[in-house]
């Protein structure tokens, strides 16, 4: 299960954090980074924080973007260390670590860190379901990348070890969920098809695909759902594009 459980790094401006957060994954069996648009390459200073993850380090696999690392993934998971304006489902650092378990039987899941000055973008964090914030000191909530990276894989390895324990079962046998590629078309088609009614004023958007965004992550749509929904879009979407013509 921990090798389908994705560390995924945004846009990180010292390569020396990269070093440093694959040494705190490799400690807790976590193998598998993916690096976004990084400023700084990982070099010498980079292994030498590394220590003894530097195949981690190695085997990391660089992307343009953050979709591109999460594309098929079924599970993300977005580090916020602030209050948003628009609030997104969160999840605590345990919650984090057992939803990702859980759901690391059926496909690839994502935990996603962003900038170490200003973390992840409005646009990223809206291509994760879930939000999650460690509940550190709030006079003195500074924790550096590394940090972050090591309390939250720590999390993911002690639900790990507690479901070692348990019998196998599938938790979401009945449920399929789709992963972040066929989220996405489903957004992308809403958003046509808001259009196409007049819903959505394409000089006038407004957070009308925000607020969607929040509301079906919240509600976690399975993959049968989503194609329902498609269905449905398409529907809506060949009279109103009749009646306009």
């Amino acid at each position: 299960m921990l090798e389908n459980v994705r560390i995924v790094l945004v846009n990180t401006s010292d390569c020396r954090n990269i070093g440093s957060a694959a040494r705190a994954m490799k400690t807790m069996g976590l193998t598998e980074l993916y690096l976004v648009d990084p400023i700084e390459m990982p070099n010498g200073q980079a292994q030498a924080l590394a220590a003894g993850a530097t195949d981690v380090l190695a085997n990391a696999k660089v992307v343009k973007t953050m979709e591109e690392a999460v594309s098929d993934c079924g599970l993300v998971v977005g580090t916020s260390a602030r209050s948003r304006t628009l609030p997104w489902p969160m999840l605590d650092p345990r919650e984090c670590g057992v939803k990702m378990i859980e759901e690391s039987v059926n496909f690839p899941v994502a935990l996603v860190f962003g900038r170490e000055s200003s973390g992840l973008t409005n646009e990223e964090l809206q291509l994760c379901h879930f939000h999650v914030q460690i509940p550190a000191n709030p006079e003195y909530s500074s924790l550096n990348l590394a940090m972050a990276v090591q309390t939250l894989s720590y999390e993911v390895r002690m639900a790990h070890l507690a479901n070692e324990q348990k019998p196998y079962s599938n938790t979401n046998e009945d449920e399929e969920y789709p992963v972040v590629e066929e989220t996405e078309r489903m957004f992308e088609h809403f958003e046509q098809a808001l259009k196409a009614t007049g819903f959505i004023v394409p000089s006038h958007p407004g957070l009308v695909m925000t607020k969607l965004r929040r509301f079906i992550n919240r509600a976690r749509p399975d993959t049968k759902e989503v194609k329902m929904w498609r269905g449905i879009l398409s529907s809506i979407e060949k009279p109103a594009k009749k009646a306009d013509n």
